[in-house]
């Protein structure tokens, strides 16, 4: 029996180990896309810039997606201490709907997920109406929000991105 045990772990080492290498190959990343497949993000783009090893990637995450066909997606934001520590932010939105379950997928218009920012410095995706910002250091930080497709790139309408922005002074 412990000899069954222990050839099943180390089949389980040796498979992982192999999984890995082939997904490697094969352009799988975890950062949600398929590098493989050069049609999703348009052939012969240099993901370089981006650290996903070409640099359109990123200019496509930061193209603005212009609100066309739906009611234009509207946004405000307000920040208040927490009673035990940190921040907490509540994201209001109209005519748009938080959608993980399609998160790094095709857009649909009027769905999608927040990118939160303090200070210019994404903090991470929001999924609904609020997200806990931790303790922030002494001084005067800006909060900010946009609205994102599901492909992550920021909403605009008629030209103007969708985000808000508040200031937060922690004394």
């Amino acid at each position: 029996m412990d000899r069954t045990l222990g050839l099943f772990i180390i089949g389980l080492v040796f498979g992982g180990g192999i999984g890995f290498a082939l997904a490697a190959a094969n352009g799988v990343t975890f950062d949600g896309h398929d590098h493989s497949d050069p049609a999703q993000h348009g052939a012969g783009m240099d993901h370089a810039a981006m650290g996903h090893g070409n640099g359109d990637h990123a200019m496509m995450h930061d193209t603005p997606l212009e609100v066309t066909g739906v009611p234009a997606p509207t946004l405000a934001i307000m920040v208040s201490a927490d009673p035990m520590a940190g921040y907490n932010l509540h994201v209001m939105v109209e005519n748009f709907a938080f959608s993980p379950q399609n998160a790094s997928g095709a857009d649909v218009p009027g769905e999608g997920h927040a990118h939160v920012y303090v200070n210019g410095e994404k903090l991470g995706r929001l999924y609904g109406a609020w997200y806990h910002i931790d303790a922030l250091p002494k001084g005067a930080h800006t909060v900010a929000v946009t609205l994102n497709s599901n492909n992550h790139q920021p909403l605009s309408v008629d030209g103007v991105l969708v985000e808000a922005s508040t200031k937060v002074v922690v004394e």
